[in-house]
């Protein structure tokens, strides 16, 4: 029997997230009855290396051929070296890594064996997590914000917050912790903002051959010009209601912005596409929040972080001033949802995903099965 099934209180589950900054996969677990979160556990990163991340690079906005097939034999290789390391888990919660994002035309790839995970670590894996999703008409995307509800629970928040997630691409949740659960309508609202370091790291690496802009060093020392950010702006994305959601490369033009641009300059520039189109976003939250919690490699650029404290009318702080984990919180997210979709509960919503209703997406792998669910 699957003990995430079987079990009437909480599993220790474990979440993997490998994000579109190609940065490496974080793992954590999560002790959880799919409601509250009880206890954080351990957690360990393994990152990649600079040929496996071109490696993926080579992959992103396919959706088959030899580069896919390539980067999901990596990523399952990745993901069991890491996983591996962990004991006594009940289960896992795969979300592999998204090649293409395309919710309103050929779909969402995320690539990555959870079959193969399960028989190789002997635990039950829950993973494809957005395809159902995506099938009833949501954006597939973002997907923690059930686990962003229960992290404002569990921190004790009695205001409304969003939780603002700077990977490749950004997102925020509101939410309204006055609801009794993440299912209420308006408990939650959910959406990509617009890109956060992807453009940054892409730049850097093709200028300079650096990974990312380490401490916003070059973006300190350079002047955002103001008609690219302008012309970002312009951008009919941003004039669309919420829920919504990007594929990393829609902002692919942003570099063409940069491109006669200083590398100063354009990495500051960058990073000020990024922060406003987080201010655009924060527009469409139902009410003011009390504070903005972010999560995510951009808390670690100051440089980012001071621009959206300036443009913000509300306190703008890491995760970890509240006691969370931000570099963990995207795996744990996912050990959570991984309960959930084990115990048949929903892990979105018309207002997280704009799927047309709540919907428990993911595929169970067992291990006495061999197969999916």
């Amino acid at each position: 029997m699957n003990k995430a099934r079987g079990k009437v209180g909480a599993v220790r589950a474990l979440g993997a997230m490998s994000g579109t900054s190609l940065d490496g996969v974080d793992a954590a677990v999560v002790e959880t009855d799919g409601r509250q979160i009880l206890r954080f556990g351990d957690s360990a990163y393994r990152p990649y290396t600079e040929g496996e991340r071109k490696l993926l690079r080579a992959a992103l906005g396919k959706w088959s051929g030899p580069e896919v097939h390539a980067a999901e034999d990596l990523v399952t290789r990745a993901h069991a070296e890491l996983l591996s390391e962990f004991e006594d888990v009940e289960l896992i919660g795969f979300h592999g890594q998204t090649l293409a994002h395309e919710p309103r035309g050929k779909g969402t790839l995320q690539v990555g064996d959870g079959e193969g995970l399960a028989v190789a670590l002997g635990v039950p894996v829950v993973w494809d997590f957005r395809s159902d999703d995506v099938a009833m008409g949501g954006e597939g995307a973002p997907l923690a914000p059930f686990f962003h509800f229960a992290c404002a629970k569990y921190v004790g928040a009695t205001a409304p917050l969003c939780f603002l997630n700077l990977g490749g691409v950004g997102n925020l949740t509101y939410v309204d912790p006055s609801f009794d659960g993440p299912e209420a309508p308006g408990a939650l609202l959910a959406f990509d903002t617009g890109p956060a370091n992807a453009p940054i790291d892409d730049l850097v690496q093709a200028r300079l051959g650096l990974p990312m802009d380490r401490d916003g060093a070059l973006a300190r020392q350079g002047t955002v010009e103001t008609g690219a950010l302008e012309l970002f702006l312009a951008e009919p994305y941003f004039n669309r209601l919420p829920p919504k959601s990007l594929d990393r490369n829609d902002f692919a033009e942003m570099i063409g912005l940069v491109k006669e641009l200083s590398d100063a300059d354009a990495v500051a520039t960058l990073t000020g596409m990024s922060a406003a189109g987080v201010v655009q976003g924060m527009e469409h939250c139902p009410r003011s929040p009390a504070r903005v919690l972010v999560t995510g490699g951009g808390r670690k650029n100051p440089v980012l972080m001071e621009m959206l404290r300036v443009a913000m009318d509300c306190p703008v702080d890491p995760v970890e001033a509240v006691g969370l984990d931000g570099d963990m919180l995207e795996a744990q997210a996912f050990a959570y949802l991984a309960v959930r979709v084990a115990r048949g509960m929903p892990t979105s919503c018309p207002g997280t995903t704009g799927v047309k209703a709540l919907v428990g997406g993911g595929t169970v792998s067992r291990v006495s099965q061999g197969a999916p669910r």
